[in-house]
């Protein structure tokens, strides 16, 4: 469906489209007008040493002086108890009744607070920021009395900042505003496909047939047609080459141009599905259906959210937890539903290969040079969702991140996506091409994946090496194991120390040497609490905030905590799915080519398997995005592998056959 089609549709049932419109405006405006203002006060305080403590020199009886790191966990029990239950009835005993939050200050490594109310009366805001301000020392001190410390060697809060004048909070508000006019223009929107949609069934389509025979003069360029590949790959072009760390104001981590571009996307497929333009292929639905146990999930650890009273950060962060599915959605739902052609899905997994490898191109350029391009660039409109990004090291070596958010993601999306790169390169439809263009990708993957200096990376490829080259034939595979071999080589050459460096990391995984392994490890045990308190669902997806929290530093645990075991056990069926469909590829495969095409998604599932163990995995859109979209491709790709697989054999025809000839490839040639 084209935009011209889709303008036209609007334009033609416009009574439906207009006063739906008017209608979220007016609504809007009235939302405007009706809802307070609301203002936020905030004041910080420092936990200090007692007196009793700080007489030890060199601090000689200044607590200020040795306000140190130690302090921290008793913040950490000072603030879990000024966000619990019996602490709001208790504030609300002394007139706090606004929401309030507590938490670490921004910015800072040692014990300091920030305490925050928000609320629609101005002066009331700033009465009960001091009330609480003081309820924060009365409370510590009565937790150190329960505890039975002597009143010399007790904690103390000191103002650092008093409590400040209430700002008003404008966002909000414009917020609401916005999103009761997007949720009417969109139902608008879809209304009005709708109504055409059953108008067109009742006059037998007379309209839609009667549409190409106008259109067959010239086209205007608005009025080209569009299909999913081209989408797709619109959405490829945004996610790989605009760094993703930039996002749009006030949309967090997911507000970036691509899944942006994905949600809009989603619009045009409900378009095109709605008017009967397009309709799932056959046999492809198993994406979908498991894209469905993953939402239920998400959308259970939402209202789990809702029900626990949660803080305003967490509320935003579900929202925007909603936002993120919705993209995933997207994804599944295009590629899966939305592409009608093999050959149209063969050209979106070459371009994503392509991409990658100019990304990976990027990194090396970042690792050789020990900067960052993507710190230069900036586009007007967009923001950084991660504050103070700045250059990893390594050992002695800058680990690259090219247009991803962290060295991990970027080591992450090149692993899922290199088993594809091999299985291009040895595709018989592609050897008409010089070898370079064949194997440069290869290349580029393979060889941007040491310099992360990471075990996830490493770990992705390995898998990788270990499920394609075994199954390859005893020629190719040993002429492999010598090129990997003289890969090794080169780069001990090359880059000295990188090669060391790189075992150094996994002995001291392997001894429980290592402080990143350890750091991650003792945080697996702090997880149990927030597990044991809502098992099923979980405290809502996107909530687990490291400001709020920790970092987990992998999937599962974090899914967990955010979607409790119901959510988990979502995930992991996603993720054999993957797997599922790779095997089952290879086994229906009737060429080669098609054998290998199914190894290369068995193996891209088992990297996500593996890996999501070692890094947050969904929480980088990048990674997320390939993740979802290689997925969808396996669930499609089986439809169309299922439909020209041989019939089995019955006794009344002993004889297997087929019900239409397999895809030859010279058409497979002349869609590249």
């Amino acid at each position: 469906m084209s935009i011209g089609e889709i303008l036209t549709v609007l334009r033609r049932r416009w009574y439906v489209m207009v006063p739906l419109t008017l209608i979220s405006l007016l609504a809007g405006a009235h939302l405007y007008r009706s809802v307070p203002v609301a203002y936020q006060s905030q004041s910080s305080v420092a936990l200090l040493d007692s007196t009793a403590v700080a007489e030890l020199a060199p601090a000689f009886g200044n607590p200020i002086a040795n306000a140190g790191g130690s302090l921290v966990v008793t913040a950490d029990v000072l603030i879990r108890t000024l966000s619990g239950t019996d602490a709001a009835r208790d504030l609300q005993g002394i007139g706090v009744t606004d929401p309030y939050t507590v938490g670490f200050a921004a910015n800072t490594s040692g014990p300091m607070l920030t305490l925050t109310v928000t609320g629609t009366d101005r002066e009331n805001v700033l009465e009960e920021t001091n009330k609480l301000t003081a309820f924060a020392g009365e409370t510590l001190n009565a937790l150190q009395a329960a505890a039975k410390v002597k009143p010399a060697y007790m904690v103390q809060t000191a103002p650092v900042v008093l409590p400040q004048t209430p700002v008003p909070q404008m966002k909000s508000r414009y917020q609401q505003v916005l999103g009761v006019v997007i949720l009417g223009t969109t139902a608008a929107f879809v209304l009005s496909f709708l109504t055409d949609s059953l108008l067109a069934a009742i006059r037998r389509r007379r309209a839609a047939e009667a549409a190409p025979a106008r259109g067959r003069g010239r086209r205007k360029p608005w009025g080209r047609q569009l299909d999913a590949t081209a989408l797709l790959s619109g959405y490829l072009a945004l996610a790989f080459f605009i760094p993703s760390n930039l996002t749009l104001p006030g949309m967090g981590g997911v507000g970036t141009p691509a899944n942006v571009f994905a949600l809009l996307c989603l619009f045009w497929y409900l378009a095109a599905w709605i008017t009967g333009r397009i309709r799932p292929a056959p046999g492809t639905r198993l994406p979908r259906v498991v894209m469905c146990l993953l939402a239920f999930s998400v959308l259970g650890s939402y209202l789990a959210n809702a029900m626990r009273g949660s803080s305003h950060k967490e509320v935003l962060a579900a929202d925007r937890g909603l936002i993120g599915l919705l993209v995933w959605v997207s994804l599944v739902v295009l590629v899966s539903a939305g592409i009608q052609d093999r050959e149209r899905l063969d050209v979106l997994l070459r371009r994503a290969v392509v991409m990658g490898s100019v990304v990976a191109a990027i990194g090396f350029y970042d690792f050789f040079t020990a900067t960052n391009v993507a710190d230069s660039i900036s586009i007007p409109g967009l923001q950084s969702s991660v504050a103070q990004i700045t250059t990893l090291d390594r050992g002695s070596f800058t680990r690259p991140r090219a247009t991803t958010a962290q060295p991990l993601e970027f080591g992450g999306m090149l692993a899922i996506l290199l088993p594809f790169a091999v299985q291009q390169a040895f595709d018989p439809v592609r050897r008409h091409l010089r070898a370079w263009r064949r194997w440069a990708p290869v290349a580029l993957m393979g060889g941007a994946l040491p310099l992360t200096v990471s075990r996830t990376s490493i770990i992705g490829a390995l898998i990788v090496v270990l499920v394609m080259v075994l199954r390859w034939k005893p020629e190719r595979r040993w002429a492999a194991i010598g090129l990997l071999m003289g890969a090794v080589a080169c780069f001990k050459v090359i880059i000295p120390g990188l090669i060391g460096t790189i075992t150094a990391l996994f002995a001291s995984f392997v001894s429980n040497s290592d402080s990143s392994t350890q750091a991650r490890t003792v945080k697996y045990s702090a997880i149990v609490p927030y597990l044991t308190e809502r098992p099923l669902f979980g405290r809502g997806f996107g909530t687990f905030l490291p400001e709020l929290f920790f970092f987990t530093d992998n999937q599962y645990m974090l899914t967990l905590a955010e979607m409790g075991l119901v959510g988990l056990l979502a995930l992991l069926v996603l993720l054999f799915t993957g797997i599922h469909q790779g095997g089952a590829i290879r086994r229906l495969a009737r060429t080669e080519s098609d054998r290998e095409l199914g190894q290369a998604f068995f193996a891209s599932a088992l990297v996500s398997l593996v890996i999501a163990a070692t890094f947050d995995a969904l929480s980088f859109p990048m990674f997320a995005g390939v993740f979802f979209l290689t997925i969808a491709a396996g669930g499609s790709y089986l439809g169309f592998i299922r439909r020209t697989a041989p019939e089995p054999a019955t006794v009344e025809s002993p004889c297997s056959s087929t019900s239409r000839p397999p895809t030859t490839d010279r058409s497979r040639v002349a869609a590249r």
